[in-house]
């Protein structure tokens, strides 16, 4: 009796650990859309307007550049690091390629000086990691000042326009209804799903992020690929500031990209990428990003202050840490 009574015991709890990780499973799987399907439900009943054609096409447009942003930023997370600069080398990039914009024997080289910057600055944050061995943390958030200030100075302070911009198109132009905007977004996002899984650099960047010490003894580079990972972070950034500009027509280096990172963090967190690196996935962040830009333009809708604004965003990004937490607590119980 008591044999078959304890495989009874130990049949209920393989069938209950099969079923929590079945529902773990699904959650990974759906992840945030739920939420994001829930934003909008409630906002269109608080404004008629939300669900719009007009409307969605603007918040696409308001996702375009944070997506680009948390891109790079998933690289990042997912090998175990940080990357608080990236709005600052938005703003960098962004004064630069204004710059050359301007200059008319060289303008056309404005959109790969803008993100040519923006992978040099990358490559030094990566290089500061990788093989000097300072904390990503450090390294981004001086960073985030320094290149702000180097931002400023490359316009004396000022606001760069150019009126006659010549890539303007891809800030306000569109392909069949389809803005130019959103296109390179999603580009991007495809981009980074094929590099992060369907490659073996991919894989690399999984193993460093889950385990540095164990991916070095198998052989994985880990200097190179923490490399290439602030790398892309860097790039990406310099793609965004074109993005951004080609939507204004100028840059300031002391308010363009201002807590352009705690938006792309935010996106992968909600998307579901670990904060310690080595769980998460491109499609998460294309979600969370879009999460980001259905709550901005809702509470807009709705007149809620630029103040609140900001306190409701850094309570999802606290929510988000919270439930990230709570994701690998579930993991570890599994």
């Amino acid at each position: 009796m008591s044999d078959k009574s304890g495989t009874a015991v130990i049949g209920e709890d393989t069938a209950k650990t099969s079923h929590r990780a079945k529902l773990q499973s699904v959650m990974r799987t759906v992840g945030m859309a739920p939420v994001l399907i829930i934003l909008a439900i409630i906002f269109q009943l608080l404004s008629d307007r939300f669900i719009s054609v007009q409307n969605l096409s603007i918040v696409a447009q308001q996702a375009s550049v944070n997506m680009v942003l948390a891109a790079g930023m998933t690289f990042v997370i997912l090998s175990g690091g940080i990357d608080l600069s990236v709005g600052s080398i938005l703003a960098a990039s962004s004064m630069v390629a204004l710059i050359v914009s301007n200059i008319p024997d060289i303008s056309f080289l404005a959109i790969p000086a803008g993100i040519l910057l923006g992978l040099i600055i990358g490559m030094l944050n990566g290089s500061l990691v990788a093989f000097v061995r300072l904390p990503p943390f450090i390294v981004t958030l001086g960073a985030l000042t320094a290149v702000r200030g180097f931002a400023r100075l490359l316009g004396s302070d000022q606001t760069v326009f150019n009126p006659s911009l010549d890539y303007a198109v891809i800030g306000n132009g569109d392909i069949f209804g389809i803005p130019w905007l959103v296109i390179i977004a999603f580009a991007v996002i495809l981009l980074s799903w094929f590099i992060l899984r369907r490659t073996v650099l991919g894989v690399h960047i999984y193993s460093v992020g889950g385990n540095e010490n164990a991916a070095r003894l198998a052989g994985i580079k880990v200097p190179l690929v923490l490399l290439f990972v602030y790398a892309v972070s860097g790039a990406f950034s310099g793609i965004g500031a074109i993005m951004q500009t080609a939507r204004l027509y100028a840059a300031n280096g002391l308010q363009l990209g201002q807590s352009y990172e705690l938006d792309a963090i935010a996106a992968v967190i909600l998307g579901g990428t670990s904060f310690v690196g080595g769980i998460g996935s491109i499609w998460g962040t294309f979600v969370g990003a879009l999460i980001i830009a259905v709550l901005s333009n809702g509470l807009v809708l709705i007149g809620i202050s630029d103040i609140w604004q900001f306190i409701i965003k850094g309570l999802v990004i606290i929510g988000a840490v919270a439930l990230d937490r709570y994701r690998l607590a579930g993991s570890a119980h599994t």
